[in-house]
């Protein structure tokens, strides 16, 4: 997947700007306020409609227009292709997207265009909820499999109607094995899918951490959000009244977790901060190593302010592991003096400039 054009209109302070990114490395660099994370926000609404600062739309649109509009000219497939794909994300109200001249939804948005986003936000993986953890790990079981978007609508569905149910306070007893048998028959098949993901991105994540942090074994485990010595239906029935006191379920996947340890201790609490940002690190590049490996196309990288997050000895580790892969990524900093040593000679490099929401 590559981006060859990109046309960026009203998205915060720029008002319209047009880039022909490299294939490989994009570097945007300008002081703090420029623009130059609101150009990564705009490819982000490209792949996803949406920014990954805010869910509020209006404040990504610029003030006093209605909506924020993406362009871009993209070979999804490399295939040699430039397709064409613009996204209208409007201060109030739903996106449009158009691509190839045709209405598509967001998942097949999704599918088109495979982002991988690493900010100060992302080190949440290692100390945030379950509930980032478990959007990290969907994000591979959707690119990986093509039945886990229905298994997971069916089962957000059906979760949706249990806790209704339960809010009542109380429940027919025929009308409740009905639903848990459904409950039961999606839980067990995203369950299914994800534990399968999760074993093929293992190796891939074993072979960065190598790479970043010599030394450091790290595990990665999974818990399935009920006791996985007992069957679902045994968990739901022990807990029924429980459930039924608040309301809502307490078991399932939808509590499942990613979890990362240290000689048996949770990576959160035993790992330094430097650390913590490598391991993070290191599970976004193996996502998008799997994710190339499966589907024969890289991901796009959308990286604010690596100087800041990575010191220079590690930065230049991670430089060079994106670097094996063919990627395309884009890069923010405010001095890119540093960042232009950590690649070499081969790479095709494209720098932009940016300063009060206009390219220098």
């Amino acid at each position: 997947m590559s981006i060859s054009k990109l046309q960026i209109q009203r998205v915060r302070n720029i008002s319209s700007i047009n880039i022909e990114p490299s294939p490989a490395i994009n570097i945007i660099c300008g002081e703090n306020g420029s623009g130059k994370t609101s150009i990564l926000e705009s490819i982000n609404i490209l792949g996803l409609t949406r920014s990954f600062r805010t869910n509020k739309a209006h404040h990504v649109v610029q003030n006093d227009q209605l909506a924020s509009v993406v362009f871009g000219s993209i070979d999804p497939m490399m295939q040699g292709l430039k397709q064409s794909l613009g996204v209208e994300r409007p201060a109030e109200g739903e996106a449009r997207i158009r691509f190839e001249g045709s209405d598509i939804g967001l998942s097949t948005l999704a599918e088109l265009i495979p982002l991988q986003v690493i900010n100060s936000d992302t080190f949440q993986l290692l100390e945030g909820s379950p509930a980032i953890r478990r959007q990290f790990l969907d994000w591979g079981v959707f690119h990986a499999d093509k039945a886990f978007i229905q298994l997971w609508r069916g089962f957000r569905r059906v979760l949706k109607q249990r806790n209704t149910l339960l809010k009542c306070g109380k429940i027919d007893n025929q009308l409740r094995q009905v639903w848990d048998s459904e409950f039961i028959a999606f839980s067990d098949q995203l369950t299914r899918l994800r534990k399968e993901y999760l074993s093929l991105l293992k190796p891939e994540f074993d072979s960065v951490v190598s790479q970043l942090l010599e030394g450091t074994k790290i595990e990665l485990g999974f818990s399935y959000g009920w006791d996985k010595k007992r069957q679902l239906d045994e968990v739901l029935a022990s807990n029924f009244e429980r459930d039924l006191r608040q309301g809502f379920t307490g078991n399932g996947p939808q509590r499942a977790d990613l979890r990362l340890k240290v000689d048996g201790h949770n990576a959160a609490e035993r790992l330094s901060r430097g650390q913590k940002k490598l391991v993070v690190s290191a599970l976004k590049l193996a996502q998008g190593a799997l994710f190339q490996r499966m589907n024969s196309r890289p991901c796009i990288y959308l990286i604010d302010d690596l100087p800041s997050e990575l010191d220079q000895i590690h930065g230049e580790l991670f430089c060079k592991v994106l670097e094996q892969s063919s990627n395309q990524c884009f890069i923010t900093c405010v001095d890119d003096s540093a960042l232009k040593t950590y690649w070499s000679p081969q790479t095709e490099i494209a720098t932009f400039r940016i300063a009060e929401g206009s390219l220098c």
